[in-house]
């Protein structure tokens, strides 16, 4: 397992290879501290599994930088590590694609079982997002029944299902069209069919409650012969 790490501080850095080990006896660890660094490191570490991006970076701002590695790299999953537990902040992550968001707050149990969730095909998102404030969770069946729910149940398709995997991915229309050899007008019938079956209004929402529902990448595409 390779996981790339993206942070300007040497303590957090410190801290997070010390975190990250028990994740594979295996796991190699990379790093960058800066911008030009970071985008060096990502076009040379091509196999990595992961990348750990800090938004707080001096030279450019967090979250074009985690625009341009979505854009450039959409197979590998990026996670946030901010020291904001915004949610709009959260939010916004997840609506430009990353896999994940943990405020630097969390503990490293935390943090551990997140990564495994993403590395597993899951998004993470702290609390903060999941909490009555939020609309969808407010409008949400209870925790208990909802993570009971399969797909089909809640009214989603094969594939739907597989639109939905690659919505949790964080890529674009376009890329979903290529990938699926899908027409861009029937991605977009099965993205509304998929926030109707969630009941939600936009992608990010559907990310949201897919966490919440504990749909993941494997789950959603069992069955439909695209795993």
């Amino acid at each position: 397992m390779k996981i790339l790490i993206v942070d300007d501080h040497p303590l957090v850095l410190e801290a997070l290879r010390h975190t990250l080990t028990p994740l594979d006896q295996a796991v190699e660890l990379h790093d960058a501290r800066t911008a030009a660094d970071a985008r060096n490191l990502v076009a040379t570490q091509t196999d990595a599994d992961l990348l750990l991006l800090n938004l707080g970076l001096p030279e450019v701002p967090g979250f074009d930088l985690l625009v341009e590695f979505r854009e450039r790299y959409p197979s590998l999953p990026v996670v946030v590590l901010s020291g904001s537990d915004r949610r709009d902040d959260v939010m916004r992550a997840i609506d430009l694609g990353a896999m994940g968001y943990i405020p630097k707050t969390s503990s490293s149990k935390v943090m551990l079982s997140a990564l495994q969730l993403v590395l597993s095909g899951g998004v993470y998102l702290p609390p903060i997002a999941l909490t009555p404030a939020t609309p969808i969770a407010a409008r949400a069946t209870p925790q208990a029944r909802a993570k009971s729910l399969t797909p089909r149940e809640l009214g989603i398709t094969d594939r739907q299902c597989q639109v939905l995997a690659l919505l949790l991915q964080g890529k674009p229309n376009k890329l979903i069209c290529r990938e699926l050899d899908l027409a861009e007008g029937t991605v977009k019938i099965h993205v509304a069919a998929i926030l109707r079956s969630l009941n939600v209004n936009t992608r990010t929402q559907a990310v949201v409650e897919a966490s919440r529902l504990g749909l993941q990448i494997d789950s959603l595409l069992k069955g439909t012969g695209k795993r």
